[in-house]
């Protein structure tokens, strides 16, 4: 045999002798242990990958449902609040025709209360102007013999009243 011969040789018995250190050692059964155990791991990783899914899955459908109740709910707010808007708006409307009636008709009674007085004090005036005129017709006949004849009229009807 020539050195490559010995050479392969002994690599074949080192090999026997550390593949049989590997079973003696038992490396296969702690390789397969291994395994097993990365495998568990991977198996218990997978099934809380799978819960975490399933909860972040019943999160999301609970937040859509309730995303859904708020939209609903803000619906019914904004709608609430144009029926109060309209009612609000009515409100014053009728208000403000109510104000403006009373002021019209206190503003009609002014008016009227003016026309009467304007009316008094027109009335009033022409009295005044009348008795102003009466007096001084009566003035001018009761001068001379006229406004004797008057006053001894007077005179003698006073006599009789007093009797």
């Amino acid at each position: 045999m020539d050195a490559t011969s010995w050479a392969t040789f002994w690599v074949f018995v080192a090999l026997l002798c550390f593949l049989g250190l590997l079973v003696y050692l038992k490396v296969p059964a702690m390789v397969t242990k291994a395994l097993d155990k990365r495998a568990d791991e991977i198996r218990s990783s997978l099934e809380d990958a799978r819960k975490l899914r399933e909860e972040s899955q019943a999160l999301l459908a609970e937040y859509q449902r309730k995303r859904q109740e708020a939209e609903v709910e803000a619906k019914d707010i904004i709608d609430q609040a144009k029926r109060e808007a309209v009612a609000l708006a009515d409100e014053a409307k009728v208000r403000m025709e109510d104000y403006v009636e009373r002021r019209t008709k206190a503003v009609e009674q002014r008016i009227a209360q003016a026309e009467s007085q304007a009316l008094a004090d027109v009335r009033s005036s022409a009295i005044d102007i009348a008795s102003l005129a009466a007096a001084r017709v009566a003035a001018d006949q009761a001068e001379g013999e006229a406004g004797n004849k008057l006053i001894e009229a007077s005179i003698a009807s006073l006599k009789d009243k007093l009797n």
